[in-house]
This record gives structure tokens, C-alpha cells and sequence, in this order.
């Protein structure tokens, strides 16, 4: 996907880098400066994120576990001037980083990926400091298990809630898949319970959820009747945006109230 340039793989453009908070941020979630924030930009390779947290001020560390995406954000870097930290690893697996040592971690779209999210959260939660702040993207369990078009009318459950394999890839046959599942990707369903949840085991308390609205553009599309993106995300939220805080470890620890 990083050599044929796909839109996912694509770097933050000149007009994005003009306000860069706004364009990361247009909730407010992260207030109104994150200059000098060390900022984890986590399974965020490819140019964008890093330039844009970069742009604004933080110290920005990327991991992902391409190294064509990270060369993305190297070069990118390079022509913009801008300093990066670089490290090819998962995103379960982040020993090389100390404890405590993030104001913000930033995770993009990428838990579908893995068929365990519990040890990410576990290490985003080790490397951020108390009372740093964990902004992760999701897919919703329910688009994973919807039908990506309509059946006899309809948009249809066809994959249980509750399993461990992973998602069966969709047919490739229509632009609908293209902006709901990476092609060649293998996907896992997370439940709720284990997204939300797992997020507040880990010592997060949950400060905001938004479902951003992706029946945009074409209204006249989004209102058809007609197979498109537009349409299905009118009843089905194919992602979610979650906002977090990290406990301090007094506060993360378990009371047995007696």
C-alpha cells in the first residue's frame, strides 16, 4: 500500500501543516498546545501523523511495524526539517521505550490487526505518564460484522459477535470494501467490552467517545438507496474515537473496600 501511494499511506499535505493541531485535533481534546508534549504517534507510520504532531511542537516518536512507512516519515522529515524518533516494532511490543515517558499517545486505526488488544493497552499504559492522555481509533465491531452491501435490501449481520478468528476478507469487487477493509489485511472483531473495557483495566479512565460521521460528501448518495460508503455509514459508524486518561498508580490500583 506504501508503494502504490494509497490514500491511507499518505503524507499531511502543505495545507493540512498550516494549522496542524486543528487538523489532528478539531475536538480540542488535546487543548490548546502541545508544545514540548512527548508525543508517541503509535502503528502511525507513513508521513502524516508525525508531521503533523511535529508541526505543532511535540517531540514525536513513531512506531510502526513497516519499514516502508517509517521511510515515509523519514523523508518527510528530512524535506520539512522536522525531528523524529523511529522505531520498527508492534504495537504490543514497546520494551525498547521507558516507563512513563509520553504526555500523549496517539493510535490511528490499527487494533483490528491484532487478535489481542489487551497488551496494547497494557503497554500504552506503562509508557504514558499520569494523567497523559490515550487518543485511539477503532473499528467498530459492528461494521466488521456488517455486510459491506445491502442483502435483499438490507444491510445484514454476517459474522458473529462473539469470536477469535479473524474477520473473512470481504469480495473486492466494489469501492465499498476499498474504504472499509485494507486489502490483503487479516482483521479481528474486539468487542466492546474488550476496546472500552480493556482501555480502563489498563489504569485509563474514558473521558469522551465520538463515532465520527462519515456520511459526508454527496447527501443525495448518503440518502440513496444505492450501495456507497456515504449510504451504509448512515447506519452503520464504521469507527470509533476514544479519549483517555491515564490513572496515577494510586488511583489505577484496585480498593477492597471491606
Amino acid at each position: 500500500m506504501a508503494a502504490a501511494n494509497a490514500p491511507l499511506c499518505r503524507p499531511a499535505t502543505d495545507a493540512e501543516l498550516k494549522n496542524p493541531l486543528k487538523t489532528v485535533d478539531p475536538l480540542g481534546w488535546l487543548g490548546g498546545s502541545i508544545a514540548g508534549w512527548q508525543v508517541l504517534c503509535l502503528a502511525a507510520g507513513g508521513g502524516r501523523q508525525s508531521m503533523l504532531y511535529a508541526a505543532a511542537g511535540a517531540h514525536v516518536t513513531v512506531v510502526d511495524i513497516s519499514p516502508a512507512m517509517l521511510e515515509r516519515d523519514r523523508i518527510e522529515a528530512q524535506q520539512r526539517q522536522l525531528k523524529l524518533r523511529l522505531i520498527e516494532t508492534s504495537m504490543d511490543s514497546l520494551s525498547m521505550l521507558a516507563n512513563q515517558s509520553f504526555d500523549a499517545v496517539i493510535h490511528p486505526v490499527s487494533t483490528c490487526y491484532l487478535p489481542d488488544v489487551s497488551a496494547v493497552f497494557r503497554e500504552v499504559a506503562r509508557v504514558t505518564r499520569p494523567g497523559g492522555l490515550y487518543v485511539s481509533q477503532h473499528k467498530t465491531p459492528t461494521s466488521l460484522q456488517t455486510s459491506a452491501q445491502r442483502v435483499s435490501g438490507e444491510y445484514v449481520l454476517q459474522h458473529r459477535y462473539y469470536r477469535e478468528q479473524p474477520i473473512p476478507a470481504p469480495p473486492r469487487d466494489n469501492n465499498i470494501t476499498a474504504r472499509l477493509r485494507e486489502p490483503g489485511a487479516i482483521e479481528y472483531l474486539h468487542r466492546w467490552e474488550q476496546l472500552v473495557g480493556g482501555i480502563c483495566r489498563s489504569g485509563f479512565a474514558i473521558e469522551d467517545l465520538v463515532e465520527p460521521f462519515h456520511a459526508k460528501g454527496s447527501q443525495a448518495e448518503a440518502d440513496s438507496g444505492d450501495d456507497s460508503f456515504a449510504n451504509r455509514a448512515q447506519y452503520v459508524a464504521p469507527y470509533v474515537r476514544i479519549k483517555a486518561r491515564r490513572a496515577s498508580s494510586a488511583a489505577a490500583a484496585p480498593q477492597l473496600i471491606l
